[in-house]
């Protein structure tokens, strides 16, 4: 029996939802992917902080996921982050506003881990329905966070 899942990246760019039924480890039924341009990471390099719009975009493009997840009824989420919330000292902010939102606790990628994703990509069941995001990010680089995302996760 499958298992509606859904699988969020949160990158330093762009803020995905995959929302898929899997069985057996492979996607049977696929009923959104969204993406949208939120640039969490804005300034993050040059402050050490999260700029306040960059923080409100995003938790409010995560609050619209959040609704997509209850309408299409979601049975387990799991969201992953990337190098602006692992660089960001006011971090918490974020991840405090994803539980409130989502009722996961956000995984923030090490940067080794970050990496390995993106250089491996997607596991085989994700690959064919991942493919596209998994290749690059809003900024050009691998979007490692998704290939993380869409695996599932406990």
């Amino acid at each position: 029996m499958s298992e509606r899942l859904a699988a969020f990246d949160v990158g330093t760019n762009s803020t995905r939802l995959l929302v898929a039924d899997v069985d057996g480890g492979g996607i049977v039924a696929e009923h959104t992917r969204e993406m949208v341009i939120t640039r969490l990471g804005k300034g993050v390099d040059r402050t050490g902080r999260f700029d306040p719009a960059a923080l409100a975009r995003t938790l409010e493009v995560l609050a619209g996921y959040a609704g997509t997840c209850r309408r299409l009824g979601v049975a387990r989420r799991r969201l992953v982050a990337t190098s602006a919330t692992r660089d960001a000292a006011d971090r918490q902010a974020f991840l405090d506003g994803v539980r409130d939102l989502l009722g996961v606790d956000a995984e923030v990628l090490t940067g080794r881990a970050e990496a390995a994703t993106a250089y491996r990509g997607p596991p085989p069941p994700w690959r064919a329905t991942c493919r596209p995001w998994s290749s690059t990010s809003a900024a050009g680089r691998p979007s490692s966070s998704w290939a993380t995302a869409a695996t599932p996760g406990p």
